[in-house]
């Protein structure tokens, strides 16, 4: 996969030599990320961060990514406040933004809207999530983070056994971590959702195709000898009416309780976040903030360094960064002990 100054939009454009690319670089960028050194080899160029959908970590850890290798951001939130609510185009959208910019990261609640916009684009765009279609920057995030949490205990992500939770119909983050999974071998999947909820036909499909086990159900069954324990929230603003999505709010959530009766005292619990914590769901309690296989804000913190990675290889300057280094004249807090494994290869 050629990286320079092409589009990034879905995880079908990837092997697992260019993710192996990613992770090699995203790895180079964790001095950076701690604040050990900071470089300038952006310096000039202009992130067009367009957030036509509700976002708060993807929209800022893809700008502070793009901060961090020196550039700077210029945003632009919700339809309401665009051009698109009086009728223009994606592409004229695409056509003009594409002049003021370096490179876009956009998220569109249409599936399939951001490589309708990127046809317009003279410019590199990455996908920060289409509607319930795909977000490939969450899926590379998410297998960095499996990556690096399984190496810790010694395994690998060839023959782990996965086990998603929740809502697997409209989770775009589960479909295109599962369309990555399929390029590794001996994957065991465990599907755990409402049957209203089930993951899409062609993405099962896609796992057994690769030769990976499924296995389908709507309810913990016993021990699960799982790895990976990965929650997903109702998708509430992607159902026909809100009534509809409060029917499943709650309908599968993890307190310590539940992780000790069924899974491994090892199984990482992973979430794309936000975790919806009001009562009536509360899919991840909050008595599992301490326990140190919770990985969601390792997640986070490994999905600047893999955006960082992504601009760097899309801009072509990967190579170079480091001849831009420049000292970090601030404070800077050290991480939390328990957070060894973010920083860790």
């Amino acid at each position: 996969m050629n990286f320079k100054g092409n589009h990034i939009l879905s995880v079908n454009q990837f092997d697992r030599d260019a993710i192996e690319k990613v992770f090699n670089v995203a790895h180079q960028m964790l001095p950076y990320a701690k604040r050990k050194k900071r470089t300038t080899v952006l310096d000039g160029a202009i992130l067009g961060n367009l957030f036509f959908e509700p976002s708060t970590r993807t929209r800022v850890s893809f700008g502070t990514a793009f901060n961090l290798l020196g550039g700077e951001v210029r945003e632009t939130t919700g339809l309401s406040n665009s051009a698109l609510a009086k009728g223009e185009s994606l592409y004229d959208t695409a056509r003009v933004l594409s002049g003021y910019s370096d490179i876009i990261a956009m998220r569109h609640p249409d599936s399939g809207s951001v490589a309708e916009f990127a046809e317009g684009s003279r410019i590199p765009v990455i996908n920060g999530g289409d509607g319930a279609n795909e977000h490939p920057t969450q899926a590379l995030l998410d297998l960095y983070t499996i990556q690096k949490e399984l190496l810790s205990h010694g395994s690998s992500i060839d023959g782990m056994h996965i086990v998603m939770i929740g809502d697997l119909k409209y989770g775009r983050t589960v479909h295109s971590l599962s369309k990555l999974l399929c390029l590794f071998n001996n994957v065991r999947f465990t599907l755990i959702s409402p049957k209203e909820l089930a993951m899409p036909t062609s993405i099962i499909d896609a796992i057994e195709n690769a030769g990976h086990q499924c296995k389908i159900t709507d309810q913990f069954e016993g021990i699960v000898d799982a790895d990976i324990c990965y929650q997903t929230r109702i998708q509430e603003e992607r159902f026909p009416s809100q009534e509809e999505a409060n029917q499943y709010r709650g309908k599968f959530r993890l307190n310590q309780q539940i992780y000790t009766k069924h899974f491994q005292s090892k199984t990482v619990i992973m979430h794309p976040l936000p975790r919806d914590s009001r009562v009536e769901a509360n899919e991840l309690d909050n008595d599992l903030n301490l326990n140190p296989n919770l990985a969601i804000f390792r997640q986070t913190d490994n999905g600047v360094l893999v955006r960082m990675a992504l601009f760097a290889m899309t801009l072509g300057v990967e190579n170079i960064v480091t001849q831009f280094d420049r000292e970090v004249l601030w404070h800077v807090n050290s991480l939390q002990p328990n957070d060894h494994r973010i920083i860790s290869k």
